[in-house]
């Protein structure tokens, strides 16, 4: 042996590695829980985010129920529509029925910055069939 201290370090480092995976795997205690700080700012704030959400929803319906309907709405109810003239209402009646608010752009009857402007405030409403009795 012409490398004493080589072998003794191979010999200790062979007797101890087998125990470095075991000694990684030893359960460790688990992370403290705190009390939660500042609960009345959070409780404050979870009121305000449910009351943003009630108003957004309300906003919501409120454009839901206001929405024109293209297949069916006057030439005055054309135009009371941001950037909607009369030409433009006029073009509208024409090209009716829409089977969706989006033929609007694709039968070039409205410009598509227009439409974007516009597509929360319209629908086309499609009509709805009898049922046949006998």
């Amino acid at each position: 042996m012409k490398k004493p201290l080589l072998n003794l370090a191979l010999t200790v480092a062979a007797l101890l590695l087998p125990s470095l995976p075991a000694r990684a795997q030893e359960d460790t205690d688990p992370p403290r829980k705190t009390a939660p700080k500042n609960t009345a700012a959070r409780a404050a704030r979870a009121k305000d985010l449910a009351a943003k959400a009630k108003i957004r929803a309300k906003a919501k319906a409120d454009a839901d129920a206001k929405a024109i309907d293209v297949n069916s709405a006057t030439k005055d109810q054309l135009k009371t529509l941001p950037g909607i003239t009369d030409a433009y209402a006029d073009k509208i009646i024409a090209g009716r029925p829409y089977l969706s608010k989006a033929f609007l752009v694709t039968k070039n009857v409205l410009p598509n910055d227009l439409f974007q402007s516009l597509r929360k405030r319209i629908e086309a409403r499609q009509p709805t069939a009898k049922p046949q009795g006998r």
